[in-house]
Protein backbone atom coordinates (compact mmCIF):
# COMPACT_ATOMS: atom_id res chain seq x y z
CA UNK A 1 0.00 0.00 0.00
CA UNK A 2 1.68 3.11 -1.59
CA UNK A 3 -0.08 5.17 1.69
CA UNK A 4 -3.96 5.73 1.83
CA UNK A 5 -5.97 9.06 2.84
CA UNK A 6 -8.59 8.74 5.22
CA UNK A 7 -10.53 12.84 5.34
CA UNK A 8 -11.01 13.61 8.63
CA UNK A 9 -12.86 16.50 7.63
CA UNK A 10 -12.56 19.25 5.49
CA UNK A 11 -9.32 19.39 3.67
CA UNK A 12 -8.38 22.08 1.40
CA UNK A 13 -8.67 21.85 -1.89
CA UNK A 14 -5.36 22.84 -2.77
CA UNK A 15 -2.11 20.31 -3.33
CA UNK A 16 0.61 21.24 -1.53
CA UNK A 17 3.76 22.80 -3.45
CA UNK A 18 7.57 22.07 -2.36
CA UNK A 19 7.27 25.68 -0.92
CA UNK A 20 4.73 24.62 1.37
CA UNK A 21 6.69 21.47 2.11
CA UNK A 22 10.31 23.62 2.48
CA UNK A 23 7.94 25.98 5.06
CA UNK A 24 6.86 22.98 6.86
CA UNK A 25 9.98 21.58 7.34
CA UNK A 26 11.43 24.91 8.05
CA UNK A 27 9.39 25.16 11.41
CA UNK A 28 10.70 22.03 12.48
CA UNK A 29 13.77 23.33 14.24
CA UNK A 30 13.13 26.99 13.76
CA UNK A 31 14.55 27.50 10.61
CA UNK A 32 14.81 29.56 7.28
CA UNK A 33 13.33 27.42 4.22
CA UNK A 34 16.13 28.07 2.38
CA UNK A 35 18.47 26.36 4.79
CA UNK A 36 15.95 23.10 5.02
CA UNK A 37 18.54 20.10 3.71
CA UNK A 38 16.85 18.29 0.44
CA UNK A 39 17.92 15.20 2.02
CA UNK A 40 15.12 14.43 5.00
CA UNK A 41 16.01 12.09 7.97
CA UNK A 42 12.84 10.10 9.19
CA UNK A 43 12.31 12.09 12.23
CA UNK A 44 12.34 15.07 9.73
CA UNK A 45 9.81 13.29 7.87
CA UNK A 46 7.86 12.20 10.56
CA UNK A 47 7.69 15.62 12.02
CA UNK A 48 6.52 16.93 8.58
CA UNK A 49 3.33 13.96 7.93
CA UNK A 50 2.44 15.15 11.42
CA UNK A 51 2.16 18.71 10.44
CA UNK A 52 0.21 17.71 7.43
CA UNK A 53 -2.18 15.94 8.77
CA UNK A 54 -2.75 18.70 10.91
CA UNK A 55 -2.85 21.17 8.34
CA UNK A 56 -5.12 19.21 5.73
CA UNK A 57 -7.48 17.18 8.04
CA UNK A 58 -5.85 14.07 6.03
CA UNK A 59 -4.12 10.96 7.41
CA UNK A 60 -1.56 9.36 6.28
CA UNK A 61 -0.91 5.59 6.24
CA UNK A 62 2.35 4.86 4.79
CA UNK A 63 3.85 1.04 5.52
CA UNK A 64 7.29 0.97 6.59
CA UNK A 65 8.67 0.38 3.32
CA UNK A 66 7.01 3.04 1.48
CA UNK A 67 8.16 5.48 4.42
CA UNK A 68 11.58 4.68 3.82
CA UNK A 69 11.06 5.78 0.26
CA UNK A 70 10.70 9.20 1.03
CA UNK A 71 13.92 10.35 0.87
CA UNK A 72 13.81 13.88 -0.31
CA UNK A 73 11.63 17.33 -0.22
CA UNK A 74 10.47 15.94 -3.60
CA UNK A 75 9.79 12.87 -2.77
CA UNK A 76 7.68 14.22 0.09
CA UNK A 77 6.12 16.70 -1.92
CA UNK A 78 4.83 13.85 -4.52
CA UNK A 79 3.75 12.29 -1.73
CA UNK A 80 1.53 14.53 -0.22
CA UNK A 81 -0.18 15.86 -2.75
CA UNK A 82 -1.07 12.31 -3.93
CA UNK A 83 -2.13 11.98 -0.55
CA UNK A 84 -4.86 14.93 -0.86
CA UNK A 85 -5.52 13.54 -4.31
CA UNK A 86 -6.59 10.25 -3.49
CA UNK A 87 -8.52 11.85 -0.38
CA UNK A 88 -10.72 13.84 -2.39
CA UNK A 89 -10.76 10.90 -5.08
CA UNK A 90 -12.35 9.07 -2.05
CA UNK A 91 -14.70 11.95 -0.78
CA UNK A 92 -18.39 11.84 -1.79
CA UNK A 93 -20.00 14.64 -1.76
Amino acid sequence: MTGTARPAGSAPGRLPDRAEVLAMLAAFGQRAADTVPEELGSLELTWLIAEFEQRYSIQVDLDDEHFGAVRTVDDATELLRSTVLAAHAGARP
